[in-house]
This record gives structure tokens, C-alpha cells and sequence, in this order.
């Protein structure tokens, strides 16, 4: 199973989040899961918001686009971006094909 999968021209990813990380930043694979590093801590909802933002950044879309679907009380989660505007190359991610 991959780690990702494509809902239209929205990606769909299921993440491991590490929190309290060195630095915010893609881990490779956890578990059939990408490993995200995340600076914040998972306190209030702060490593949450840090994830968005930093999703939102490496995909090249607005952070309202980016939307945790699941597990936002979980290291686990499913995280929407709505319509990419990049992939990131250290990511193995084939792009949707438009219709």
C-alpha cells in the first residue's frame, strides 16, 4: 500500500508525525506511512498547525488547502492537499493525470 493516493486532483496522504524534531522536514517511510519531522510540539494543536504550514510550503498551495482528515489527536494522521501545485522531488509521488 502506498502512501498516498489521489481523490480527483486532490492528494491524499497518510503521514507518521514525529514531533519535537530538530527541524521540520520528510523522514521516509514509517509503517506504509510518510515519516514527517515536525519542529512544534504536539501541545494545543501547535505540531498541527506546523504540519499545515509546512505542507502548505512544500506543495505550493494555501494553507486552507491543506486539511488534516483524520487523527489530529494521533502521531498517525490523513492529511488532503487540495490540488497541488508541486510535488516534492524527494517524494515518490506520480502526479495526477487531469481529465
Amino acid at each position: 500500500m502506498a502512501y498516498y493516493r489521489w481523490r480527483d486532483q486532490d492528494l491524499l496522504l497518510s503521514c507518521h508525525l514525529q514531533p519535537k524534531a530538530s527541524k521540520d522536514a520528510f523522514a521516509g517511510i514509517h509503517c506504509e506511512r510518510l515519516k514527517i519531522r515536525i519542529q512544534a510540539a504536539p501541545i494545543g494543536g501547535k505540531a498541527n498547525d506546523a504540519l499545515i504550514k509546512f505542507l502548505s510550503g512544500q506543495f505550493d498551495v494555501a494553507k486552507a488547502d491543506v486539511a488534516i482528515e483524520s487523527g489530529k489527536g494521533s502521531r498517525q494522521k490523513l492529511v488532503c492537499i487540495k490540488r497541488p501545485g508541486t510535488i516534492p522531488k524527494s517524494l515518490d509521488i506520480t502526479p495526477s493525470i487531469s481529465k
